[in-house]
């Protein structure tokens, strides 16, 4: 029997975005962009501020819409869905990691993990406990599980808000600058975490960063310059460990 062909985890095809649309300060921020993100990749994307590296991610994060092209996740297309259904693509499929955790700082570090879990199934149980006590001990943080978030250091909280962004399994991870407010110590271990998290289950990872030392030990660097994915820049690099 012929393999089923796997479709990427991330596909944009002729994507554009404006604001302020038909008024006169009308501007594009984003022109053409086509992308693919097979499943497993690890792609830091870089560029300059103002670039559109934020716009970006919100749209391949189904926070906002394209003003048009196609933009398809698992190999669903997604333009044309209504907004209850993005959200529950959102929550199932990608999961999300800011520069900063937004962490509930009265919550312990597993009530923390487990907040997604209880929003999508609306009352606890003790498979989510499970669920989140195991991410809690992959991000290396078992010791501190019953910690409030306010009293955990700033890497300690960084890798509780990769914990939640992994609670609902999802087959892509979109960290936006992580590591930027961490000291290059703290950074270095979040990085490795995701780096490990890809690894071993195979969640793919769009990782925009400043950091050329972190971005060289990705798969590749997309270049994000105006709005528009530089040519030749999406080049394979030599990964380091």
């Amino acid at each position: 029997m012929a393999e089923v062909a796997v479709p990427p985890v991330l596909e944009l095809q002729g994507v554009c975005k404006s604001f302020n649309i038909g008024r006169p300060n009308q501007t594009e921020v984003l022109h053409d962009i086509d992308l693919v993100l097979q499943r497993g990749e690890f792609c830091a994307v870089m560029g300059p501020s103002g670039s559109g590296k934020s716009t970006l991610l919100n749209i391949v994060g189904l926070l906002d819409r394209p003003t048009r092209g196609q933009l398809r996740v698992g190999g669903a297309e997604t333009t044309t869905l209504d907004d209850e259904t993005l959200t529950h693509l959102r929550g199932h499929s990608i999961g999300f990691v800011f520069q900063y955790h937004y962490l509930i700082s009265a919550f312990t570090a597993l009530e923390n993990v487990m907040m997604p879990l209880l929003g999508a199934a609306g009352f606890p149980n003790e498979a989510m406990q499970r669920r989140a006590a195991e991410l809690i001990e992959s991000v290396q943080l078992t010791p501190w599980r019953d910690q409030p978030a306010a009293q955990l250091s700033g890497g300690q909280q960084q890798r509780v808000a990769l914990a939640r962004a992994l609670a609902m399994k999802p087959a892509l991870l979109l960290a936006d600058e992580p590591t930027g407010n961490l000291d290059s110590v703290s950074a270095d271990a979040v990085f490795n975490l995701i780096r490990q998290i890809n690894r071993s289950e195979g969640t793919s990872v769009l990782f925009v960063t400043h950091n050329p030392e972190l971005a060289r030990r990705c798969d590749r660097i997309i270049r994000v310059v105006d709005g528009r994915i530089v040519a030749g820049a999406s080049a394979a690099l030599n990964s380091q460990p």
